[in-house]
């Protein structure tokens, strides 16, 4: 019985599916932005300091995703208006962010009696424990983001690539960066189980890297991002489902979907490579 007779008949493998298709989309557009704005390492920043949101909520009993978007708002929004204000470096207050919300998701995690299940969950990725309101949620995201794209798209790229012009044109460029902020960390966030900490990076910049390999036109590396990351989910999905390993395991969707995602990088980059070489020695008219 092949993977997607079994999504139809078995409802978690349904909700790991369409959080696959959801979170491949929302990151596609998402990373979009991350890339242009220059953001991969406040991203990264972001990314690991949920994680001590994560042992906070583990400890208290709480809703890990909850403490988790709790402490990656309140570190991409701190960053934001401390790189603004000129307080302090960006790239300092990022690195800062980053080891203590490693430290303190470390922290709780001792304290935390017996031994936290979901803790790998987290950091690598589990797809097969998304539920119900995962998905609702990552849904609702992926509305809020393709909507705002089409709607707002323009004024942000103003905002993302020339800031001056876009105060210029009367836009509420700081208001832009906070909002903007903010729903990266979401993003972020709701993609923590498709993916993990460790591995997220990777889903929000390589499609938009792959696709600004092959153009220039920032709505075209949107657009091609979505598209890349859409397939390598899929197919990662796909593989992870089908290969059965020696031990009897299967391959983490998360691995596999890395791997693609580096397979289409490097073939994007071998390409832009040939093209440059022809165009080079190409008889000029």
């Amino acid at each position: 019985m092949s993977v997607f007779q079994d999504i139809i008949l078995y409802e978690h493998l349904a909700d790991a599916f369409i959080a696959c298709l959801l979170s491949a989309i929302t990151c596609g557009i998402v990373g979009s932005y991350v890339v242009a704005r220059r953001m991969v390492f406040l991203s990264g920043g972001i990314t690991h300091a949920s994680f001590g949101g994560l042992g906070l909520a583990i400890y208290t009993g709480l809703n890990p995703l909850i403490g988790a978007l709790l402490f990656a708002s309140v570190a991409s929004v701190g960053v934001e208006f401390a790189s603004r204000q000129g307080h302090i470096r960006e790239d300092s207050a990022i690195g800062i962010i980053w080891s203590i919300g490693m430290a303190l998701g470390a922290l709780f995690m001792s304290l935390t009696p017996g031994y936290a299940v979901e803790l790998p969950s987290y950091l690598f990725g589990s797809i097969s424990l998304v539920d119900g309101n995962d998905i609702q949620w990552l849904l609702l995201l992926m509305l809020v983001v393709v909507i705002g794209a089409l709607l707002w798209g323009r004024k942000i790229m103003y905002v993302t690539f020339d800031e001056e012009y876009a105060r210029s044109q009367g836009l509420p460029v700081g208001m832009i960066a906070y909002i903007m902020a903010i729903v990266v960390a979401v993003t972020i966030v709701l993609s923590i189980k498709v993916m993990g900490i460790v591995l997220l990076m990777s889903l929000v910049t390589i499609p938009c890297v792959v696709a600004n390999t092959i153009t220039k036109d920032y709505r075209k590396i949107t657009l091609l991002a979505v598209i890349i990351a859409l397939v390598c989910n899929i197919t990662g999905f796909v593989m992870s489902y089908e290969i059965e390993l020696p031990n009897g395991g299967g391959i983490p969707t998360g691995s596999c979907i890395i791997f693609l995602l580096s397979m289409a990088l490097l073939l994007a980059k071998l390409f832009d490579i040939v093209r440059r070489r022809v165009a080079k020695s190409a008889p000029r008219a």
